[in-house]
């Protein structure tokens, strides 16, 4: 059985990673408008992660017999003064992410719920990976190289 605050926690991090899937859609777009097609793929394929984040919680608490409403998600923004702002936009988004499962995991514990606790474990390894990616990514625009010479790049960032 899932303790009601990480429970809780759980549901708003459906919408938390449904946001994230949104925020990575709208950099996808912000690089299709610059013609940069391959950090356009980039992003929609991070995007695609997130959603799958959420599938992978949401399939966690269907198994665990908890219902539940899908959390509203807002807009996102498409648009950024440079390719610097677009990834710094994303990790800050994943080390807020990151912030909000290591609270999950507090939660899991303090309730002693060591299903949620285990369940949670995945993703915060998941987020140290998402946090070296997109601090590779900024590694690649601060050495000043050509967006369109950097595609070539994207394809080994966060393995």
């Amino acid at each position: 059985m899932i303790s009601e605050q990480p429970k809780a926690l759980l549901i708003a991090q459906v919408g938390h990673e449904l946001s994230a899937h949104q925020m990575y859609m709208g950099i996808a777009l912000h690089f299709e408008r610059g013609s940069l097609k391959g950090w356009a793929r980039f992003f929609r394929d991070q995007a695609t992660e997130e959603a799958g984040h959420a599938w992978k919680i949401i399939t966690f608490l269907v198994d665990n017999e908890v219902e539940f409403s899908l959390p509203q998600v807002g807009g996102a923004p498409t648009t950024y003064d440079s390719a610097r702002d677009a990834v710094v936009a994303a990790l800050t988004s994943e080390r807020r992410m990151t912030a909000k499962f290591e609270a999950l995991a507090d939660a899991a514990r303090e309730a002693k719920d060591n299903r949620t606790l285990q369940f949670v474990q995945w993703f915060l390894e998941e987020q140290v990976e998402e946090e070296r990616t997109m601090m590779s990514l900024l590694d690649v625009i601060d050495s000043g190289l050509n967006l369109f010479q950097a595609e070539a790049l994207l394809e080994g960032i966060g393995e």
